[in-house]
């Protein structure tokens, strides 16, 4: 499976309704996990455009795309997601390289 970061900014209405984002995480998770992926890890962020992040395993990016479109489909959230390689990932692309 590919990872990829996932990052989550407020809408007008997430912020509005911020109490319930724990359980919008939850819903997410399991968004995710019905759509063949898992999520790795959540973090909220500090001091940053974006407000938290999932880092998420999924077989291909169309399926991280149908993932987060799903999410982002509610309303509560704007997403961009990024894939990550692991070094090992990097390492063969790079070797790769003309």
């Amino acid at each position: 499976m590919a990872s990829y970061l996932v990052l989550f900014g407020f809408t007008s209405k997430g912020i509005e309704q911020i109490k319930g984002s724990p359980a919008r995480v939850e819903a997410a998770k399991e968004t995710v996990r019905s759509m063949g992926g898992e999520v790795r890890a959540f973090y909220g962020i500090m001091g940053s455009a974006h407000d938290t992040l999932f880092i998420v395993d999924a077989p291909n990016d169309e399926a991280v795309a149908r993932m987060v479109l799903a999410i982002a489909g509610a309303g509560f959230v704007r997403t961009e997601t990024h894939r990550l390689f692991t070094e090992d990932e990097f390492r063969k692309v790079v070797r790769s390289i003309p």
